[in-house]
């Protein structure tokens, strides 16, 4: 099996040597080449050809926004961004993602040898999410398989829900309730910018940093009808309304006497994620599941394929997204598998689904 190919591009010395380091000692992955600037890497891609790009945001002589406008026009390449956590390095990484790239992964402003090092999980799985990507879903449906890299210890949902029986008070209103990793932000943007005011509220799980969420939920709020905010405990759920969790906790939907609310909670990974989708469509399926519309869109993982079985066999009614308009077929492929899919959906027929289920 060839390693994936990983060209670094960072202004930092620290960064490319710790990077190189995370990189090269897992398997099936390594790195070919680092630039220090987005110049000098343009002169080695005339030269190399690798699979992924780790791109950093702010850098010298050409900024990395503009590296990748001129790289997904003249050259595609997939590409991870590694973005400090601050507010304006999660606006341009959003605006990166818009561009083209795949991936977002944070990069601490201290300590970055050992932080950068607690994140060798996330760094990882970015850079296979990458390699696996149809760059913004323009090339043909791609092939790939449904097999779930464990690198760890796999929790399940049980450690911050147990499996518990249906609440039986029935919800005055219907909820809509997504998960979605690799590709979910445009995928997202796509069907939420189009949701009609009355739509019932919709609850969603999307992987990405801690840093990263508010500024997402803004960015939706500012091209849709519908409210979208970043999730807080105690939010009640409601027609017009989208809650986001935020990227550093789980968020569990529960029905308060016929009405629901979120609740956030800190807790260990589940499906090897914080916030998990399994997470939240066990607790949608505990609260609500008659009542509820649950969608699993593009993403690499398993992340969401056990919940969406638990909705289904309690009354949801549940879709994936299809492989043609998927970045990633690798959450909704497992879900289909495990049997907890009731139908396979392209991003405009499920948009038109979500205006419909009121």
């Amino acid at each position: 099996m060839n390693k994936i190919k990983v060209l670094v591009i960072d202004d930092s010395a620290i960064v490319r040597q710790v990077l190189s380091a995370i990189i090269n000692e897992s398997s099936g992955m390594e790195v070919i080449d680092t630039a220090s600037d987005p110049i000098f890497a343009l002169k080695k891609l005339e030269k190399i050809r690798p699979d992924v790009i780790i791109l950093d945001v702010e850098m010298p002589r050409m900024d990395g926004l503009t590296f990748l406008k001129k790289l997904m026009k003249e050259n595609p390449y997939p590409v991870v961004m590694c973005s400090t956590l601050t507010q304006k390095s999660s606006e341009t990484s959003m605006k990166a993602l818009r561009l083209g790239a795949v991936e977002i992964v944070g990069k601490p402003t201290s300590n970055l040898k050992q932080e950068l090092g607690a994140q060798k999980k996330l760094i990882i799985d970015a850079i296979r999410a990458a390699a696996k990507a149809k760059l913004s879903n323009l090339s043909m449906p791609l092939k790939m398989p449904t097999t779930i890299i464990n690198v760890q210890k796999k929790e399940t949902a049980d450690v911050i829900l147990p499996r518990l029986a249906p609440v039986e008070s029935t919800p005055s209103n219907k909820l809509i309730a997504i998960g979605a990793s690799t590709g979910g932000t445009q995928a997202l943007e796509f069907v939420i910018s189009a949701l009609k005011k009355d739509t019932p509220g919709v609850v969603i799980v999307q992987h990405m940093p801690k840093a990263f969420t508010a500024t997402f939920s803004t960015r939706l709020n500012s091209v849709s009808e519908v409210y979208v905010k970043e999730a807080k405990n105690g939010d009640m759920i409601e027609t017009g309304k989208v809650l986001i969790a935020p990227g550093d906790k789980h968020m569990i939907v529960e029905n308060r006497a016929g009405k629901l609310y979120v609740s956030i909670k800190n807790g260990p990974l589940v499906s090897r994620h914080m916030p998990s989708v399994d997470v939240l469509f066990r607790s949608v399926a505990q609260s609500a599941a008659k009542q509820t519309l649950g969608i699993i869109m593009t993403g690499m993982g398993d992340d969401g394929a056990n919940g969406m079985k638990e909705m289904f066999d309690l009354g949801a009614f549940t879709v994936a997204q299809d492989e043609a308009s998927c970045v990633v077929f690798g959450m909704p492929a497992v879900a289909i598998e495990r049997g907890g899919v009731k139908k396979i959906s392209s991003l405009e027929d499920i948009s038109k689904m979500m205006n419909a289920f009121n």
